[in-house]
C-alpha cells in the first residue's frame, strides 16, 4: 500500500505525510474490502496546471479545485492519481471561512472518497459526500499511527 504526494512547481505544505497516508490507508480498507494493492499518487499544482488536464481529458475549460483518476484493472486494487490546485484550496479556504490545513484535508479525502466510489453530482450525492468530508478530518485529528513491533 502507498500513497505518494508530489508538488508541481507549489508548495502545498502537507503536514505528517507518513500519518495521513496510513489515514489514507484505513479509509479505502473501510469502504473497499476486496482492495490488495493501493497505489495513490497526490498532485498538488496550480491553476494553470489543473486546467489543462480538466480541458484535455474532461473537456472543461473550468477552474476546478481537485481532478481524480481512477486507473485501477480490477475489484482487488486501487490506483489513482489525484490533482489538486493549491491556489483553488486557497481561496475555497477563505470562502468557507475554514483554515487552509483544514481544506486540503477536505480536498485530500475528496479525492479518495471518489475512488471509493462516492459520488457528488447529485444533490443527495453531494450532501453525503461532505458529510464523509468532515467525517474523515474529524476522525484523522484522533488518528494513531499503529505502533511498531519490535
Amino acid at each position: 500500500m502507498a500513497t505518494r504526494f508530489y508538488e508541481q512547481e507549489v508548495r502545498a505544505g502537507l503536514k505528517d505525510k507518513r500519518k495521513l497516508s496510513a489515514y489514507l490507508e484505513t479509509v479505502v480498507r473501510e469502504h473497499l474490502k476486496d482492495v490488495k494493492l493501493m497505489h495513490l499518487n497526490y498532485i498538488f499544482c496550480k491553476d494553470e496546471y489543473l486546467i489543462g488536464i480538466n480541458m484535455q481529458y474532461l473537456q472543461h475549460d473550468t477552474f476546478t479545485d481537485i481532478i481524480t483518476f481512477d486507473l485501477s484493472e480490477n475489484i482487488y486494487e486501487l490506483q489513482g492519481e489525484i490533482y489538486i490546485s493549491v491556489e483553488r484550496v486557497k481561496e475555497n479556504a477563505k470562502q468557507f471561512g475554514v483554515d487552509y490545513q483544514h481544506e486540503l484535508l477536505r480536498v485530500i479525502f475528496h479525492g479518495v472518497l471518489h475512488l471509493c466510489g462516492f459520488k457528488d453530482k447529485k444533490k443527495e450525492d453531494e450532501e453525503l459526500m461532505r458529510k464523509m468530508e468532515e467525517a474523515c478530518i474529524r476522525e484523522y485529528g484522533e488518528f494513531q499511527l499503529p505502533s511498531k513491533v519490535a
